[in-house]
């Protein structure tokens, strides 16, 4: 029969690529050993570009196929819940799909393992029911994943609301975080997500495995944590972890996860890398937020004081302003808006010969690799971070929302690759003057200077961990060995 792996990405194409992104590595080591099967659920977050995305990659890689749920309507609760409530709910709705894939792909596939997104971790006790074993790819850090494996511990210490908090919680490997900068869905218990949440996390010890986008060289600390087995209620029952990374996107794939339409947008793109290229080198800093962070009108105003008087060269990609302003995220990634009317009066005349503006995206990946790039503005999410890491760019740290605080104060105070804006704690609202005064310390003072030394060193680390005998592909071999076992 044939040997297969089955992965099951969350909703959301950033999701799907990142699955099938640890598809393609698994096939290009081990291309005689397995087959790739992924499961896709449809009816919640799919976007147009999935099924060209999933059309390409299936052109491409024949080893890897798709099968697509039946489309499963996301029903209204009599009570009002959050965005990641209604996620969570939507996956566990489709728990009898995952039941009926696995079964049908058993009957000619030996499957050797399913691998799961966080989010999916009501298929395990499925998996496990049919004799498959069960692993989680974990697409953020391991600080992170320390972090949540303690997370039912932290959430026995209290009753109240995170939100309510202003105290700082510990978590192994991670430097102390103010409790209302928690992920979301751990900020308050009246929200199903809360509970839900804690589920995936008390799950994490009882997976085969974890499967970590990191390498040992970017988090040392945080991988001896999860390996002894300290993040975790009884440390004898620690899974094995198997950091495979950096693993990042092609920046064709990277276009599809932005939802951009390529015919529309070659030239704008183009137009931004000659002008990228024809800059002195590491003199531009690049301002991104991911594929949703957005900004208030008043902090886009803010941004633009800054990046004007702070006098640097600047490459800035604005996004439409959100409905919610303090969800700080649009969904519409791909809606026309008039870019001048979010921007100070004047603005792109008076910053014409040094910056750049782009609406909505920007091809990031190559962006970063630019000798010309000094700099990185970023939301602090986990792929952001490691594409900074894989060019060897030094970040300003600006997070918005999920796990990205905890990701920021990494960088900030253990890593030492990125300096950290101060906001305003009740909105995360950063003033002109302050963006001023990190840019310019980031680009001319002594300490910019060790911060991108530190980074160029960072970034050879990962060249190395991924090589042949490096301690990524050593961990992914590992991993093979005990599937093919």
């Amino acid at each position: 029969m044939i040997q297969t792996i089955v992965l099951y990405p969350a909703p959301g194409i950033g999701h799907v690529v990142s699955m099938v992104e640890l598809g393609k590595l698994l096939l290009l080591h081990h291309s005689h050993s397995f087959s790739i099967t992924i499961l896709l659920t449809t009816g919640f977050l799919d976007k147009p570009s999935l099924d060209s995305y999933i059309r390409r990659i299936s052109q491409s890689y024949p080893s890897i196929s798709f099968r697509r749920f039946p489309v499963l309507a996301v029903n209204p609760t009599t009570s009002p819940q959050s965005f990641a409530a209604t996620i969570f709910e939507f996956i566990r709705h489709n728990d009898s799909n995952v039941a009926s894939a696995l079964k049908d792909i058993s009957q000619t596939s030996n499957v050797r393992a399913l691998v799961i997104d966080l989010f999916c971790t009501s298929a395990m006790n499925i998996g496990s029911s049919l004799g498959i074993p069960v692993y989680y790819f974990f697409t953020s850090g391991a600080a992170v994943l320390s972090a949540f494996s303690y997370f039912p511990k932290i959430h026995e210490q209290t009753t109240n609301n995170f939100k309510d908090l202003s105290m700082d919680l510990h978590f192994p490997a991670n430097p102390p975080i103010k409790a209302f900068h928690m992920a979301e869905p751990t900020l308050e218990r009246d929200d199903p997500a809360y509970w839900d949440f804690l589920y995936f996390c008390s799950h994490l010890p009882k997976s085969c495995g974890i499967i970590i986008n990191t390498f040992q060289e970017l988090e040392p600390i945080a991988v001896n944590v999860i390996s002894e087995g300290a993040c975790f209620p009884d440390p004898k029952q620690a899974p094995p972890v198997y950091c495979i990374g950096p693993l990042i996107a092609e920046p064709k794939d990277r276009n599809e996860e932005e939802g951009e339409e390529e015919a529309e947008d070659r030239g704008r793109i183009q137009n931004c890398l000659k002008w990228l290229d024809k800059q002195p080198s590491q003199s531009v800093v690049y301002l991104c937020f991911g594929s949703r962070g957005s900004m208030s009108m008043e902090q886009l105003k803010e941004i633009a004081y800054g990046l004007e008087n702070s006098e640097q060269r600047f490459l800035w990609v604005v996004k439409r302003p959100p409905i919610d302003e303090r969800t700080k995220q649009t969904l519409d990634t791909r809606g026309e808006f008039n870019l001048e009317s979010v921007l100070p009066s004047g603005f792109t005349e008076r910053t014409k010969d040094r910056g750049m503006v782009l609406r909505s995206w920007a091809p990031q990946v190559e962006v970063l690799a630019r000798k010309s790039v000094g700099g990185f503005v970023t939301h602090c999410g986990w792929n952001s971070v490691l594409e900074a890491v894989v060019a060897g760019v030094p970040l300003i740290a600006w997070p918005l929302h999920s796990e990205q605080h905890m990701n920021r104060n990494l960088l900030v105070e253990d890593m030492k690759i990125a300096i950290g804006l101060e906001h305003r704690d009740e909105d995360g609202f950063v003033k002109g003057d302050e963006l001023e005064k990190k840019v310019r310390e980031l680009m001319e003072s002594e300490k910019g200077k060790e911060m991108r030394e530190r980074s160029l060193k960072m970034k050879n680390l990962a060249e190395s961990a991924r090589d042949t005998f490096g301690s990524s592909t050593k961990s992914l071999n590992k991993l093979i060995e005990t599937w093919n076992n």
